[in-house]
């Protein structure tokens, strides 16, 4: 059976799409992490109500611009409702681990949701990665492990603009942090089966719909009853406060074109790919922190420690696993027995995905011609007026001949 499934060409328009995604990504955990520090009439900013309902919202609000040209069913609008609770309850997971780490550590350890996604890939849909798809994971699965024991190390020292007050705090927010990936690893599956199921559901009906139960989910079933969750007290502080709602509103627009475009990273490419997506976000995400902290305002931004460094190290490992999975496309390492790949020689994987790749570009130029070729058959023959008319004629001669 060919693996060729999980090959995808990177082209100008997945590129595109990738970084528009990156860019407005970066600004949702960065006015996350703002708002939960601002203060209001009442107190500070600390639920996760803000950005979740922001979310939902917005993403209903998507629906509307989805006019898909083929008939969905009725079952599908209530179909939807399922990748809608998997978000919900990876954002409210995630928004509550966020309290207790820095932004950038917390982009990073979402990036182990690749592993899921992966596994789930190969055993769900039964989607088979190949040899280097699985090096290409194990090396993002060892930047979380180096990330999550950064934050555990930069928990107990005393750096000045730290947002982590102690060790136990860091460990709840990062097995936090772990179950939110987990959930949305689900959803990404989940969000790339629905779209290629034989009836499938559109990119932008998708996440309105995601939008919408998440609305009534939110409003309707998550109340909070005093435990975690005081949504009057937010409204107050957000009635209140000025700060408070310029960054809610760049948080509405920016979750708004980062859902958009994520999803459309998976329908392009794979679901896969959209944990790749989130892996590639902690290095804005990182520039981004220093840079407000040093230059803006260092009660929102994340200050340089000893630690720093060692982050630093698992960037550059996460980036070294996503260029092997990315082969063989531009831009991507090719594992072939270089110092670089210790040893690993996929050489012959490389020119057997390289065939089928050409072999399956053949095969797409002639089904295209074929279906050139079958409308403009119909079109000639079938459909043209004067054909009609000519076929007439000839039937018309016939008679007289009999």
């Amino acid at each position: 059976m060919s693996n060729l499934a999980n090959v995808h060409k990177c082209g100008l328009n997945e590129v595109i799409l990738f970084l528009l995604a990156i860019i407005f990504g970066t600004g949702c955990s960065i006015c996350s992490k703002t708002m939960m520090g601002l203060h209001g009439t009442n107190g500070t900013v600390d639920e996760t109500g803000i950005p979740t309902t922001s979310l939902t919202s917005k993403m209903k609000a998507e629906s509307n611009v989805d006019n898909a040209s083929k008939e969905i069913p009725l079952w599908m609008y209530f179909f939807l409702a399922i990748p809608a609770i998997f978000d919900l309850a990876a954002t409210a997971l995630c928004m509550m681990g966020l309290q207790y780490l820095d932004v950038s550590i917390y982009q990073m350890l979402r990036g182990s949701g690749i592993i899921f996604v992966a596994l789930m890939k190969q055993h769900v849909l039964k989607d088979h990665l190949h040899q280097y798809h699985w090096v290409g994971v194990f090396w993002n699965v060892v930047s979380v492990v180096i990330v999550g024991g950064t934050a555990m190390l930069a928990s107990g020292g005393d750096g000045e603009g730290s947002n982590n007050s102690n060790t136990s705090e860091t460990f709840w927010g990062v097995c936090l942090l772990m179950s939110g990936a987990f959930v949305q690893a689900v959803q990404f599956v989940f969000e790339e089966h629905v779209m290629t199921m034989d009836t499938p559901a559109p990119p932008l009906l998708l996440i309105g719909m995601e939008g919408l139960w998440g609305t009534i989910l939110s409003i309707c079933v998550m109340s909070d009853h005093g435990s975690y969750e005081d949504p009057f007290n937010t409204w107050a502080m957000f009635t209140h406060s000025k700060n408070i709602q310029v960054a809610f509103f760049i948080y509405f627009f920016a979750i708004f074109f980062y859902n958009l475009f994520a999803v459309l990273v998976t329908f392009k490419l794979s679901s896969v790919w959209h944990a790749i997506l989130d892996n590639f976000r902690p290095i804005t995400v990182w520039g981004t922190d220093l840079f407000i902290f040093y230059y803006i305002n260092p009660l929102f931004g994340e200050v340089w420690t000893q630690w720093s460094y060692l982050q630093i190290f698992g960037m550059a490992v996460l980036l070294y696993g996503t260029a092997i999975y990315n082969a063989p496309n531009a831009g991507s390492l090719l594992l072939e027995g270089q110092w670089w790949a210790f040893g690993i020689n996929l050489s012959s994987e490389y020119e057997q995905v390289k065939r089928e790749l050409e072999q399956a570009e053949i095969d797409a130029k002639w089904e295209a011609k074929r279906q050139e070729f079958k409308v403009r058959t119909r079109s000639s023959f079938i459909e043209s007026p004067r054909i009609s008319i000519h076929t007439q004629a000839l039937r018309g001669i016939g008679a007289q001949h009999n």
